[in-house]
């Protein structure tokens, strides 16, 4: 449960303001104030409205700046490939990539707790510094697998002219430029999984248009022996050690 839990506290430093952050070191979450009377009134905190509005950005903070995006796509084409329409289900699917995401983040997360984590539960480090420090192993991982080109296509858009180092790209260039090749590594990954099935289902349709079976639907014969390929070839293990030597691992 622990890379969970990093993966929350680092979305909530991500989308908190940082000069909130430096301000405060702690949010109070209930205002009472006294009238003349006597009588209280409760108020919450627009710092409470500020983090409540920022728990709900994590599931597109996890989607988006993880190993989240590229997985998932790679296994719905593999889905797609194999003639499966809703085998395995969208819900084994999104927990399949959901824990392989874990699992290739757990260093990230890891250097996460060790920097920035508790150094600032210990109250070793300002708020601002925890805050610092948990973006630069996130940053580090976008960068890594980023591509050049798709880094310098929105630097354009953004209008940066010139940039001196890598590290200081703003994450706002580096979200949508990682999204990008995440999508397009996706997408290579992909065709080469989806070709040997492409191939299987071209002779399937062959055969079955050279007897003159043309009311048989190819894919519905061609599935078989598809399902007993991927088998006998350890499909899961390839699509798994592939997905995770992707990103280095």
């Amino acid at each position: 449960m622990k890379p969970i839990l990093y993966v929350l506290l680092v979305c909530c430093l991500f989308i908190l303001p940082d000069v909130a952050v430096a301000q405060q070191d702690s949010v109070t979450a209930v205002t009472v104030t006294t009238n003349e009377d006597g009588s209280q009134e409760y108020s919450v905190t627009l710092q409470i409205l500020a983090i409540m509005t920022a728990l709900s950005f994590i599931p597109a903070m996890v989607i988006m700046m993880t190993s989240f995006t590229r997985i998932i796509v790679v296994l719905a084409i593999l889905r797609q490939a194999l003639g499966l329409q809703s085998q395995p289900s969208s819900q084994i699917l999104i927990g399949l990539t959901l824990f392989l995401t874990f699992f290739i983040m757990t260093p990230v997360f890891n250097q996460i707790n060790d920097d920035a984590l508790q150094p600032y539960i210990n109250e070793e480090i300002a708020p601002l510094e925890a805050v610092e420090r948990a973006r630069a192993p996130i940053k580090a991982f976008m960068l890594a697998q980023t591509r050049v080109s798709d880094l310098e296509t929105f630097l354009d858009i953004a209008g940066y002219i010139e940039i001196d180092q890598v590290e200081d790209v703003p994450m706002s260039v580096l979200i949508p430029a990682f999204i990008t090749s995440e999508l397009k590594t996706a997408f290579q990954i992909g065709f080469m999984i989806f070709i040997p099935f492409l191939i299987i289902d071209l002779v399937v349709a062959s055969v079955l248009m050279a007897m003159g079976m043309m009311m048989l639907s190819p894919m519905l014969v061609s599935l078989p022996f598809k399902l007993m390929l991927f088998v006998l070839v350890d499909g899961w293990g390839l699509v798994v050690r592939t997905l995770a030597g992707s990103f280095g691992i």
